[in-house]
């Protein structure tokens, strides 16, 4: 089982040398809350001193005026990336004053929805769209499930490993269409093993009991003020965070690009009659953009999406059709509030080996029955992944441990990562071979998972969720703030926020049609 990926690998190796894997790029989207000293969500605007949330290259937020994210560009290396998210987050600290950088997935104390503000990004049309769109997921959703916070790994594979694998496989189509057919095939094996991610490195079995109004949703209680699983992983992941009721309906299809787009097109293009009720401009204000079944692409979740890099106002799904698929954006990890970044370089190597094995591996369509599967393994990974005796469905039907299904994948994935490391694909950072051994060894004893480690010092310390975050939120504090950024770096953020802020104003003043003709526009692309 699972042995087409290594020879295939080995076969690239050969053929085009390592060269192709060292030219693959990263990128890292980091979500963080801002927060008072006594664990409540920040009140207060946008830093001005970090620029313009729309406009800004690295800095903005989330949903929340207090979700920050943080954005690197591209890079060769993941050390590269890591070092620019540590810099960001170094000149962040310097802006804060007097409050902390949230270290968890899930909220600190909320409060309820009228105390998680937001975000506002001016007069401008982009602005005002972005702020009602917001409003929009308020009205449907809640505000309290937006105040989540993860990670999203951006990953492109060079053109020229993409070109020796085309060739393997002696296929004759355009590059463009082979490319976006092979991102797909990783975006459906990456829905069949995803749950390796949570299961490893998830960091949300806990949450506070402000995040659900009080109401116990079938949780165990740890204390009066805090909810969890006992064998949970990623609660953020489950369907109380973003793998939420109201979308399992919507049956979005990743068999290949023009399925994604034609079923993504349909939810953002038909109206939902109980979105209608709400209203879209009620007593003169916009409640929600539209009262489609989505407002627009980026309201429906998946926890990896195919991406292309859009035009100043190119909707995503045109952006896809145009130039196919250029990257995917992985989007299943939680915040590891062991680590000051939020992640480790281990993690990110253990994800590129897991996206090379999605990518060579056979890669059937994916049927009702399979994705049925899908979603159970989803949910049961988050809520009971470290359970001894839980099962998966396996090809839509077959009933297997867990624990066995996760050991054959990672056997596989260990003989491709030692070819990679054999290669010599990277010269910095830990060798494959080694992560995927150390996530082996979780597997086999769960207690040094992220998730484990949480309940376990929770339950050492005797303190709630919110103390323990709280706690791990202020080292991190001290970290940053003991590694001012260098002289130049400060700079360059310095010249980064000014800009943002002229470009925000230039935009303001420049606009000559009104937001209905704006907004109308935007969607009949």
């Amino acid at each position: 089982m699972y042995h087409l990926s290594r020879k295939r690998l080995e076969r690239l190796l050969e053929s085009a040398g390592s060269t192709v894997m060292e030219r693959s790029l990263k990128g890292l989207e980091k979500e963080s809350l801002r927060v008072t000293r006594d664990g409540n969500i920040a009140q207060s605007p946008h830093p001005e001193c970090l620029g313009s949330a729309l406009t800004h290259p690295w800095i903005t937020t989330d949903y929340s005026e207090a979700l920050l994210e943080f954005i690197t560009p591209p890079h060769a290396e993941v050390a590269d990336a890591l070092r620019f998210l540590h810099d960001i987050h170094s000149h962040v600290y310097r802006c804060l004053n007097d409050e902390l950088l949230w270290v968890a997935s899930m909220p600190c104390i909320v409060g309820g929805d009228r105390n998680i503000p937001i975000a506002n990004y001016g007069s401008s049309n982009i602005g005002r769209m972005k702020h009602i769109y917001r409003r929009g997921l308020d009205w449907r959703y809640g505000r309290a499930m937006q105040a989540i916070a993860g990670i999203h790994f951006n990953y492109s594979f060079s053109a020229d490993l993409l070109a020796a694998l085309q060739s393997q496989f002696d296929d004759r189509r355009p590059a463009q269409a082979f490319t976006s057919d092979a991102y797909f095939g990783l975006i459906r094996n990456f829905q069949r093993f995803g749950w390796l991610i949570p299961l490893l490195f998830g960091a949300s079995p806990a949450i506070c009991r402000s995040f659900t109004g009080g109401e116990n949703t079938g949780f165990e209680e740890f204390d009066e003020t805090t909810f969890y699983e006992p064998y949970g992983t990623s609660l953020r992941m489950s369907d109380i965070g973003y793998k939420n009721k109201a979308q399992a309906a919507l049956n979005i299809c990743y068999n290949d690009l023009d399925a994604y787009v034609d079923s993504l097109t349909r939810a953002i293009s038909t109206e939902d009659p109980e979105y209608r009720r709400i209203g879209v401009k009620v007593g003169g204000e916009y409640r929600q953009l539209n009262a489609n079944i989505l407002q627009i692409e980026n309201e429906y979740y998946s926890f990896v999406r195919p991406k292309a890099v859009a035009r100043s106002g190119e909707r995503p799904t045109l952006a896809l059709r145009r130039a196919g698929v250029e990257y995917v954006e992985i989007r299943a990890l939680d915040l590891n509030p062991f680590e000051p970044l939020g992640m480790n370089s281990e993690t990110l190597s253990f994800l590129e080996v897991l996206l090379v094995f999605c990518l060579l591996e056979d890669s059937p369509p994916i049927g009702p029955r399979e994705q049925c599967g899908i979603n159970h393994n989803q949910g049961q990974v988050a809520r009971l992944g470290r359970h001894p005796g839980l099962l998966l469905y396996r090809n839509g039907g077959e009933k297997v441990l867990l624990r066995d299904w996760a050991m054959r994948m990672l056997d596989a994935m260990h003989g491709m990562a030692e070819l990679m490391d054999t290669a010599g694909v990277r010269s910095t950072g830990p060798r494959y071979g080694d992560v995927v051994g150390r996530c082996r060894a979780l597997v086999d004893d769960p207690s040094g998972t992220p998730s484990a480690r949480i309940l376990e010092e929770m339950s050492s310390r005797r303190e709630s969720f919110i103390d323990f975050a709280m706690r791990a939120s202020r080292r991190h504090e001290d970290h940053f703030r003991s590694a001012p950024p260098d002289p130049a770096t400060v700079e360059r953020f310095r010249q980064a926020a000014a800009r943002s802020l002229i470009e925000q104003r230039e935009l303001e003043i420049s606009e000559t049609e009104t937001f209905e003709e704006y907004l109308a526009r935007y969607m009949s692309q």
